[in-house]
């Protein structure tokens, strides 16, 4: 019996093990931080793995990322420490150096704005978005009504939108300073 309950989870592992690392990263904006919640995941995941049905497994383990996540970072609030993102690597030399920039430059973008989220906001975001959650998932993953999850969903994409929009307001307003 444990045999095959063992055989599971390293089945459980190798499927959602990258996907939750790239949840975990993007909360929290460092590696290190991520494969260590990873890892706590996967940890509190065996103490009930028997009481779980196949079908829940993905939003489940979301679900404790997630908590472990909140955990950690009221755990380093109360030492005043906020998980930055951390500088990334320098591009490529097999790429098109102009087309990596932007890309890059659009993905920092995108990471600096989610970053202004609340979590709950960056959260939904990015199960819908990143791991292609289904309403349902959501639903299991965040403790949400079905209205609930379309209203945050709505409300995250719109403030994402806004944010977006006051940057690039803000850049073009400081391009005619200089001009």
């Amino acid at each position: 019996m444990d045999e095959k309950r063992n055989i599971k989870l390293e089945d459980i592992y190798r499927k959602y093990a990258e996907g939750l690392y790239y949840y975990l990263l993007r909360l929290s904006g460092s590696p290190t931080v991520a494969e260590e919640l990873v890892q706590e995941t996967f940890y509190r995941a065996t103490i009930s793995l028997s009481s779980i049905k196949h079908q829940e497994v993905k939003p489940w383990l979301f679900k404790i990322a997630r908590n472990i996540y909140i955990d950690e970072w009221r755990k380093r609030q109360r030492w005043k420490w906020v998980p930055f993102f951390e500088k990334e690597e320098m591009i490529s030399p097999y790429g098109i150096p102009e087309a990596e920039a932007v890309k890059k430059e659009n993905k920092k973008e995108l990471k600096d704005l989610l970053a202004l989220l609340p979590e709950n906001y960056r959260t939904i975001l990015y199960f819908r978005e990143y791991e292609d959650f289904t309403y349902q998932e959501i639903q299991e993953a965040m403790e949400l009504s079905e209205s609930q999850v379309k209203v945050t969903l709505f409300r995250a994409r719109k403030r994402l939108k806004e944010l977006a929009e006051n940057v690039k307001g803000e850049s073009e307003h400081d391009g005619m300073d200089k001009g």
